[in-house]
């Protein structure tokens, strides 16, 4: 009964590798390019960068704005564009507005000077925002750049594409074939690229991620092919622990019973089976499959930093533009903490720089956090806030990412909830309950590795893993397609004797490395 069970599981394992072992192979060697290079995408240092100095000294038709003075503001930036202040509201880079979004809150771009809704940019502009953008990371465009509509996604948009709308493409002619895309609604960059970061993309996050155009623009289905192959490859990995281990032989100080390709499989597989089970395991966790890793939800973000109003919003705008901003601001953000409205002032390449109502900096002091705190937690039980300037499991960096100094607070609620805000700018940055820790070591922790402490030894620790798994996928995937091509030709062969009416011969015992 053992032998009959032992001997479907392998079957099981060899057919399941035919189906997943190349794939899983992919999934290693992409891992390699994804350790240091991910999707290409605007990031925060180089839209800041593309930004003119934020002026809010002009006479400004804030009383043309549609909105009330008791209208709740959630997020929103003020930048420039073609030398006019903008107020963005209700999220990201790019697209319309639309008057107010989905949970009824304000939402668009609006030019401050004149209290409209900002109108649709021109071919010249787009190219206007293209070249600033090219000139703040060093790039020289082409003398004439020509915008083009974007009828359609393609694989760098697949994001940006319908929440950018309308969003155009613009090639710079740079040496290095760069191409930047440009919402014409909001006029920012939604997405930049050039031809070594797409190869590298090509190489790495498409084939990890399954995202090809083709695939990703189907959400539901790319997501549901994502789950399957990452559970098959899953359950590939327990079969080969369950055959590797039954397989372990003691006989003449051998610890295998294979030889050639089938002995190297069965060594590393044992040595790096369960790692690749975890890998796959955690990847199946990325996309956080039939709810998994979804706890309730909690509200006590939104309670700690509470709500601002269009009046406090208005308030501020005035006062930075009675007071000036300081220097290089090129956006501000919110910061509201227990109700009340503070502003960041982002520049390029500094911290941002906390403004309170009257557009005077305001360092975070501990006795706002505290109010905060009991404001929005009343006598619910929970340990002393402290200054926390180092890291822990759960706020930590990782690759370049530093951790920054936070009040840190540990409730004493069902789920021992611990909270973060970062000590200077009083955001909440991190809630931790029961979900959170569990999609920090089901998901990040397993499947980035990233509670190694600190690089080189991550690149050394994680490149040597990645060897000893891909190894793993590649000859397993090889001798399963090997093993059933032999299965095919066997059986073609029978097939044509029963046809021929030849009587069947008897078939050969198999040496170990032929079963595998």
């Amino acid at each position: 009964m053992k032998s009959a069970l032992s001997r479907g599981i392998l079957v099981l394992h060899r057919y399941t590798g035919v189906l997943v072992g190349v794939l899983m192979t992919v999934w290693c060697l992409s891992g390699f390019v994804m350790m240091y290079q991910e999707m290409p995408g605007v990031t925060e240092e180089e839209a800041l960068a593309s930004l003119a100095p934020v002026d809010l000294s002009a006479p400004l038709a804030l009383d043309a704005l549609p909105f009330a003075d008791t209208d709740e503001i959630g997020g929103f930036r003020i930048d420039m564009l073609e030398g006019r202040p903008v107020l963005r509201l209700g999220g990201g880079r790019g697209g319309r507005g639309g008057g107010r979004r989905g949970g009824g809150g304000p939402a668009g771009n609006f030019d401050l000077i004149s209290g409209t809704e900002l109108a649709e940019l021109t071919p010249q502009q787009l190219a206007d925002v293209a070249r600033r953008f090219a000139a703040a990371k060093g790039i020289t465009p082409a003398a004439e750049l020509r915008p083009v509509l974007m009828q359609e996604q393609d694989q760098w948009t697949l994001q940006a594409f319908r929440s950018a709308q309308p969003l155009y493409r613009v090639d710079l002619g740079d040496a290095a074939d760069t191409v930047v895309y440009v919402s014409a609604a909001s006029g920012s960059v939604a997405m930049d690229t050039n031809r070594n970061e797409r190869i590298l993309a090509w190489l790495g996050a498409i084939p990890h991620w399954l995202y090809p155009t083709v695939l990703r623009q189907d959400g539901e289905l790319w997501s549901q092919i994502v789950i399957w192959t990452s559970v098959i490859g899953t359950f590939l990995t327990i079969t080969g622990l369950y055959v590797g281990i039954g397989r372990i032989s003691r006989r003449k100080g051998r610890i295998s019973p294979y030889k050639g390709l089938w002995y190297w499989h069965h060594m590393v597989g044992l040595v790096f089976g369960i790692l690749t089970m975890t890998w796959v395991f955690s990847g199946l966790m990325t996309m956080s499959p039939w709810g998994l890793l979804e706890g309730p939800p909690n509200s006590y973000r939104q309670d700690i930093a509470g709500k601002a109003t269009w009046a406090d919003v208005r308030g501020f705008i005035e006062q930075a533009g009675h007071q000036g901003l300081p220097d290089g601001t090129a956006q501000l953000r919110p910061a509201v903490l227990g109700g009340r409205l503070h502003v960041l002032a982002h520049a390029p390449a500094a911290d941002p720089l906390r403004l309170g109502a009257d557009a005077r900096p305001a360092p975070l002091q501990r006795a706002e956090v505290d109010a905060a705190l009991a404001n929005a937690l009343g006598s619910m039980p929970r340990g002393e806030t402290e200054l926390f300037t180092g890291e822990d499991a759960y706020h930590y960096g990782f690759k370049d990412r530093q951790a920054q100094p936070a009040y840190r607070v540990m409730l004493q609620d069902d789920q021992q909830t611990r909270i973060y805000l970062n000590a200077a700018t009083g955001e909440v940055g991190r809630v931790v309950d029961d979900a959170a820790r569990q999609s920090r070591w089901l998901r990040n922790g397993l499947h980035s590795l990233d509670f190694i402490p600190g690089r080189p030894l991550w690149d050394v620790i994680t490149i040597v893993l990645l060897i000893g798994v891909t190894l793993v996928c590649a000859t397993g995937a090889w001798m399963s397609f090997r093993r059933v091509g032999r299965d095919v030709k066997m059986l073609r062969r029978r097939l044509r004797r029963k046809l021929s009416g030849d009587p069947p011969r008897r078939a050969p015992v198999a040496r170990p490395e032929q079963q595998a």
